[in-house]
């Protein structure tokens, strides 16, 4: 399934003028290809890292995928560095702990006039709605703010009101 991300209204970016998320449900995973089409050579893309969990991703250009569960809610982030990191959540923002779950970032591919970041997620199974966003920072600092919907107010991906992607079950192996 192929969705649309929006800017918000206040974070509109100069450079970029497209995201789009290609989504399927693999059994206990959501793969993932974020595709970012515009003047991408103004956006600061993060160096290459170790495919290893990190934190602080949102700080920089990085994708998000946000997915309730029967105890709160799962916050995942891809940086095109390769890095990730995956949180709990007991409530909307509380109690904020390393999660289980993990993802990979399993390529990026970049062109003149966009990159593709394709990821793995391991979602719980009781995700049936979830959020995607991204955080898009260009290279004098500005930063813009992407997501299926915006609630009102300031940018707020995990605000539930951002978690409008129904998924389709699981896909059988």
């Amino acid at each position: 399934m192929l969705v649309t991300l929006t800017p918000h209204p206040d974070t509109p970016s100069a450079a970029i003028h497209r995201i789009e998320v290609d989504v399927e449900r693999r059994e206990d995973f959501i793969w993932l290809r974020f595709a970012v089409f515009g003047d991408v050579g103004q956006v600061r893309w993060p160096e290459p890292a170790e495919p290893d969990r990190a934190d602080d991703l949102w700080r920089h250009t990085c994708f998000e995928v946000f997915a309730p569960t029967d105890d709160g809610y799962r916050e995942f982030n891809l940086s095109p560095s390769g890095a990730w990191a995956s949180y709990t959540f007991a409530g909307y923002r509380l109690g904020m702990t390393p999660a289980n779950e993990r993802s990979q970032v399993l390529d990026v591919e970049t062109t003149e006039a966009w990159v593709t970041v394709e990821a793995l997620v391991e979602a719980p199974l009781e995700a049936v709605r979830i959020g995607l966003s991204a955080v898009i920072e260009d290279i004098d600092g500005g930063v813009s703010y992407w997501a299926l919907a915006h609630p009102p107010g300031k940018p707020d991906f995990h605000h539930p009101d951002s978690f409008a992607l129904t998924l389709p079950p699981p896909e059988p192996a």
